[in-house]
């Protein structure tokens, strides 16, 4: 990824995302961004929190990680980049809804099946 882009997302964009997942999530979840790092450590959004109330089954406290597809990350320089990216950001409410129920997590009780979910390379559609 041209380290330039790289930059602009994890300054411009990325700090956004987080706002807003932090806002469906609630305070008590931790999220925290990790930059673009080269290659192999693209930007990653880690969200964490510990269980919010007893949960059957073998449940782990929430832990995931979240990161973009590098051209998703390109397209948002060229000229209706700002305008998809709003749209994105509108739509984060359902994305992290849709993406529960197919990677077994629950936001409500900071719960998940597996140790860790990777929800990667995603796209910047809204």
């Amino acid at each position: 990824m041209n380290p330039t882009t790289a930059h602009q997302f994890d300054t411009e964009f990325a700090p956004r995302i987080a706002q807003a997942i932090q806002n469906v999530i609630g305070p008590d979840a931790h999220v925290r961004l990790e930059p673009y790092a080269g290659p192999e450590r693209p930007t990653t959004l880690t969200i964490t929190a510990s269980i919010a109330e007893r949960v059957r089954g073998a449940r782990h406290p929430l832990n995931l990680r979240m990161t973009w597809d590098e051209c998703e990350i390109a397209s948002l320089t060229e000229h209706n980049g700002p305008q998809r990216f709003e749209h994105y950001l509108e739509a984060l409410p359902r994305k992290l809804a849709a993406w529960q129920a197919a990677r077994d997590f629950d936001l409500a009780t900071r719960s998940q099946a597996e140790p860790f979910v990777l929800l990667g390379n995603l796209d910047l559609e809204g």
